[in-house]
């Protein structure tokens, strides 16, 4: 049996997707060459690519004005290609919910007049801001979020409805580390983005779903590859794409669809998410710090009730076959990210250990 990989990306990958991946990694379908190997203009990769996107559109129920990309730079670069698409050179009003939507700010002050919307930095990015408390500027070109904070572990489990809160700019949704593992409610996004190496397949994809309306809009200095309507146009083969991270993200588009679909991962993850919390709120030795509504799904930081255990915690751990849960280096302690790949046989080993080291040292 394979460890348990609880890294928050580039993460664990179906097993299943990596099995068909092995055996095709010389010669797909019978065509004499490696999807690495192939031309992103040749029929072959082209109905790869073709198939991955409407299998996509599927599973997230993508409407029809909405177009879907195929990019490269992850959650960072589209911290700069969404404001040189859609800013205009205006305002652009950010919510700080964690480390990767203070860095969607800093990045959009490039080229945006950026406000902060609303903060959680106070309480350490423990909860997350009400939308009811968000200062929104009249004339923005957008709303940016980051709907799942990989680093502290909130997560906005309703999208805001920015209209109702009196707000006409489109929502910006950076999405990446829970993209897949729950619907998206389209009425109330104008575009998501997520790299894919946290929930769908290897570094170097990175996906942007965007509204029709919002084409067009970039900035002169928009580099033409960054250019969404240029990419839109091209196929997203403008320049040449990330072949083989958009074949496996393919693969387990497919592997998504047979086990299920989007709502039945949905429910997959609740089941594991509630395992897991469930045993550290209730365990004395180890605490999650993040308000009960606002906990991530996807990634769950915890610390135990001594700091100076933790490399003991660690070294047990991987004797266990229970990798990467090590937590981030601005926050300490652990995290487990358990992604949609992650079985629940996997939490449940985390569960055992967890239980187990706390009664040698508690």
């Amino acid at each position: 049996m394979r460890p348990y990989n609880f890294s928050a990306g580039p993460a664990v990958l179906p097993e299943p997707v990596l099995a068909q991946a092995a055996a095709e990694m010389l010669d797909w379908h019978g065509s004499g060459m490696g999807v690495m190997e192939m031309s992103h203009r040749g029929r072959e990769f082209i109905s790869i690519c073709a198939q991955a996107e409407a299998d996509l559109r599927d599973l997230l129920a993508v409407p029809a004005h909405f177009r879907i990309l195929f990019m490269q730079g992850g959650g960072l670069g589209e911290n700069a290609i969404v404001p040189l698409n859609l800013s205009r050179g205006g305002k652009v009003d950010v919510v700080v919910s964690g480390a990767w939507s203070e860095k969607s700010a800093a990045e959009a002050r490039r080229y945006a007049d950026v406000a902060v919307a609303a903060s959680n930095a106070a309480d350490g990015h423990t909860s997350l801001p009400a939308p009811a408390s968000w200062q929104l500027r009249s004339g923005a070109s957008y709303v940016h979020l980051c709907s799942n904070e990989t680093i502290h572990g909130v997560e906005y489990q309703q999208l805001p409805d920015l209209a109702a809160l009196g707000c006409d700019a489109p929502l910006v949704i950076d999405c990446s580390s829970h993209i897949l593992s729950r619907p998206i409610d389209w009425q109330r996004v104008g575009l998501a983005f997520a790299g894919a190496q946290k929930n769908i397949g290897p570094a170097g994809l990175t996906l942007v779903v965007v509204r029709d309306e919002l084409l067009g809009q970039a900035l002169p200095i928009c580099p033409s590859a960054f250019n969404y309507q240029t990419v839109a146009d091209n196929g997203s083969m403008f320049n040449t794409p990330p072949t083989y991270a958009i074949y496996i993200a393919g693969l387990v588009f497919q592997w998504l669809k047979a086990q299920g679909g989007v709502a039945a991962m949905e429910a997959r993850n609740i089941a594991k998410a509630d395992l897991l919390y469930g045993y550290l709120d209730a365990s004395g030795f180890y605490s999650n710090r993040v308000a009960g509504a606002g906990r991530s799904r996807m990634n769950v930081p915890f610390f135990l009730h001594d700091d100076r255990l933790n490399e003991a915690f660690l070294a047990g751990a991987e004797q266990r076959g229970l990798l990467q849960l090590k937590g981030h280096k601005t926050v300490g302690g652990m995290r487990a990210s358990i992604y949609n790949a992650m079985p629940m046989e996997g939490v449940q080993a985390l569960v055992a250990y967890l239980k187990d080291f706390a009664q040698r040292h508690g």
